[in-house]
């Protein structure tokens, strides 16, 4: 087996059994030609933006009901009874009424609160979807059929069960955190510690500097409790360390039996998640009673069903402070651009958030959305005019938009993502280039307050989605759940299993109303 790179690249993500042959209905399109729907044949192809294809024979009257079927058995959340169905639950420790950790050796048996009507059934469900569109024609539509049938799509409600599958004192819980650093690390990480403790767990450790801890023998495990872990959310960054890449995971899983870790809690995005589900795969192969739960993280927002990731609000509004020193900057000097470049490389939710937020940008650049920056509809031509009716412009661009118009670098990460060049450097470089061969002075800023923002402690908002993803992530591995991540669907949060939210980025529909009113802030025309 290569390395966990592998198998978190783009190209690994075949790690995931399913995912060769599904697609995901929050970013189903009809498959359209450019006059309409294709209406050919019977047969229509529900299509997601990952390519795949499953073929639907809307001429059978139960095509609705198959639909379902196959739904519910795709978001059917693995459990530890899948591989051991002789497991016997036992009454759930969480107990609400003693908040301090379960006493020594259990003396009295396990605490149980039979009249505490704050469990969650397992039969619970959240409705994924919650907008009726009447047309595929309708802003952001996400038809399944010519018609727009309304088909109801259930996924599993989070939190504690009434039962649970692992004893607390058999427990040695492990959590990571991988990938980029991002506000609200350190609160979901103190949150699993304090949840793991009230369930009576005593042996909580940290893996530092992400999956590389589970190979590099310099790296020693760090000892968690409630008193390390008190104050960590008041600082930015993790506890624990962060890091790309890392050793094969059936390393990784060597290193687990042997540190007798049987609970693992992986904190990181799209690429964290595949090498967690290739570790929970790994682990039901060689029958290892495991649970391998992820948060995810993700400053960019682009994991699929989820409303959001932690750290996003955080960086919406931290992006407010560069937005508008460039917007002070453009305004208070002669022919004055601003050009602010933020986080998102497939996805430009922040850029679009943060444009929308701060009333200030002109222009906003998403890596969705194509443009052009020369030429009669091009960046350039609209910066001219803005210079001459407003006297100054701010831009925002995502750091993966318009990749496509500068050299690429043909370099990866430790992650086998590719390394983008900068192109808010590009814009201010044209931009100077353009006025001056069109004698204008024009004084640009260029911002990037990337580092900055993913540094910094996450805000009240990130605070609460931290603490109930961390509390969750809690629940579901003693519920007995693995292989699964959690998140907020439609505000409620959920368990999903992992290959289903790792196919591929969630991306801004550059149809949806979002979009719309960015858009509409702005006022910027199409730049193609």
């Amino acid at each position: 087996m290569g390395t966990l790179s592998h198998a978190i690249a783009p190209s690994g993500l075949a790690v995931h059994h399913r995912a060769s042959h599904r697609f995901s209905p929050p970013s189903l399109r009809l498959l359209t030609t450019s006059g309409g729907v294709a209406k050919n044949s019977n047969r229509i192809f529900a299509q997601s933006k990952s390519q795949s294809r499953q073929q639907i024979d809307f001429s059978d009257p139960d095509w609705k009901s198959r639909f379902q079927r196959d739904f519910e058995k795709r978001f059917n959340i693995p459990h530890i009874t899948d591989v051991f169905p002789d497991s016997v639950p036992i009454p759930s420790t969480f107990c609400l009424r003693m908040r301090t950790p379960v006493i020594e050796d259990f003396a009295g048996g396990y605490p149980s609160d039979e009249e505490w009507h704050g469990y969650i059934n397992n039969n619970d469900r959240v409705l994924l979807k919650t907008i009726y569109y009447s047309s595929h024609t309708s802003a952001g539509a996400e038809c399944i059929d010519p018609n727009c049938t309304w088909v109801e799509q259930w996924v599993h409600r989070a939190g504690p069960r009434e039962k649970i599958y692992f004893k607390p004192e058999a427990v040695k819980a492990a959590i990571v955190t991988c990938g980029g650093l991002c506000p609200g690390l350190n609160d979901v990480i103190r949150q699993i510690v304090i949840t793991l403790e009230i369930y009576g767990v005593k042996q909580i450790v940290g893996i530092p500097y992400g999956y590389r801890g589970f190979s590099d023998k310099e790296l020693a495990e760090m000892a968690l409790s409630r008193k390390v872990v008190q104050n960590v959310h008041l600082s930015g960054g993790s506890l624990l360390g962060v890091s790309r890449g890392g050793p094969s995971v059936s390393d990784i899983v060597d290193s687990l039996e042997e540190r007798g870790i049987n609970m693992l809690f992986v904190l990181g995005g799209n690429g964290t998640h595949a090498g967690a589900d290739a570790i929970h795969n790994e682990c039901r192969k060689r029958r290892l009673r495991m649970a391998v739960v992820g948060v995810p993280k993700t400053i960019d927002n682009d994991i699929l069903l989820m409303d959001k990731t932690f750290g996003f609000d955080t960086a919406v509004e931290e992006a407010q402070r560069a937005i508008n020193s460039a917007y002070i900057e453009a305004h208070s000097a002669y022919h004055g651009v601003g050009i602010v470049k933020l986080m998102g490389r497939s996805s430009g939710f922040i850029a679009m958030h943060a444009s929308l937020a701060s009333g200030q940008i002109d222009i906003c650049l998403i890596p969705e959305v194509p443009f052009q920056i020369h030429g009669p509809h091009g960046i350039l031509h609209h910066l001219k005019y803005l210079i001459q009716t407003k006297g100054s412009a701010v831009v925002c661009v995502a750091e993966g938009a318009g990749q496509n118009l500068i050299q690429k670098t043909n370099a990866t990460d430790a992650s086998g993502n590719m390394v983008f060049g900068d192109i808010g450097v590009h814009i201010q470089q044209e931009t100077k280039r353009h006025f001056k061969e069109a004698g204008v002075p024009v004084d640009v800023k260029y911002i990037d307050p990337t580092y900055m923002i993913r540094a910094c402690r996450a805000n009240a908002s990130d605070g609460i989605l931290c603490a109930v993803l961390g509390q969750n992530a809690v629940h579901g591995a003693f519920a007995g759940y693995s292989g699964i991540t959690v998140g907020t669907c439609n505000t409620h949060y959920v368990y999903l299993p992992i290959p289903e939210v790792i196919s591929h980025p969630r991306l801004v529909d550059p149809n949806s109303r979002m979009w719309h009113r960015c858009l509409t802030s702005t006022g910027q025309p199409d730049f193609i």
